[in-house]
């Protein structure tokens, strides 16, 4: 296993996972949409005596897939390692999410990822070996929650391929992984809460108290480091015998464990209502009811 192409690494998980495969002597081609944000990452690789390449791939473009595939197989043959990181996160609901927002969603975690996979398939198919591992999320493994539809139904998408995609690929040797993890410090979290409610919603107060919840149990301190999800996705792509889902960090660990013992999605209701209730006080009556 020598050379592994890493999307999203400009920071948070994937700039920690192309610094850490680097110091298992592989090949890193470590791209992102802008190579100009690439400072962060090759100033921390020169600290480690650590050697990588970036290269500029936008997983919405098929036509920046296709080029860098083809640079990484034109020095290498194929891609032994890809990991699927890149993602964007928005929240809202269901109801006034501006549609392009919703479909940049989808586009970016899930079909950027059927992009990427689909273009280093084929030599990997050829060569008879490789690993695919998919930076999901506990959201793609739990039931929905309130004004996170978009990404979870993205993640949730992305845990389904993969499970495909393993079944698909296992004969030809080829072994497919999602890692999922839960609450992490990225800088996914920091953009999130820099975004503002529309207070005309009517989804407003219901927002608000959602979102005290989400900063309690956001506190830096209770969150998981970038780095190590990144240790828990070389493991996966180094270790043969890794399950296809592996949890990352202790959030997504206890909160799937709570999702699994909800036999029907009104038991994951009421068990999420109870415990965000004691974080974040009783939820609100919408306006309409209120008034």
């Amino acid at each position: 296993m020598s050379v592994a192409l890493i999307t999203g690494c400009s920071s948070g998980i994937g700039l920690h996972t192309a610094l850490a495969f680097a110091r298992q002597g592989v090949t890193v081609y470590a791209s992102m949409r802008d190579t100009g944000r690439a400072d962060e990452l090759r100033s921390a690789a020169r600290a480690e005596n650590l050697s990588l390449h970036t290269l500029a791939l936008d997983v919405s473009d098929q036509a920046s897939v296709s080029a860098a595939v083809e640079t990484v197989e034109k020095h290498h043959g194929a891609v032994d390692v890809l990991v699927n990181n890149a993602g964007v996160f928005q929240t809202g609901p269901v109801e006034t999410v501006p549609m392009e927002l919703a479909q940049e969603v989808m586009d970016t975690n899930f079909w950027g990822l059927l992009r990427t996979v689909r273009a280093v398939l084929p030599g990997m198919r050829d060569r008879g070996s490789g690993v695919v591992v998919n930076v999901g999320s506990m959201a793609g493994r739990l039931p929905g929650t309130p004004y996170g539809g978009f990404y979870a139904a993205s993640k949730h998408a992305m845990s389904v391929l993969t499970e495909s995609l393993a079944f698909e690929t296992a004969p030809l040797g080829i072994r497919v992984v999602c890692v999922e993890p839960g609450y992490t410090r990225t800088e996914i979290i920091n953009k999130h809460w820099q975004e503002t409610i529309d207070p005309h919603s009517p989804y407003a107060t219901d927002q608000e108290w959602n979102e005290r919840f989400l900063r309690a149990v956001c506190q830096d301190d209770l969150l998981t480091s970038p780095a190590d999800v990144a240790d828990v996705v070389v493991r996966a792509a180094l270790d043969p015998l890794s399950p296809v889902h592996v949890l990352a960090g202790e959030s997504s660990e206890r909160n799937v464990a709570i999702g699994r013992k909800c036999e029907t999605f009104e038991d994951w209701r009421q068990t999420a209502l109870t415990v965000m209730e004691s974080v974040a006080g009783p939820r609100p009556l919408p306006r309409e009811r209120a008034a």
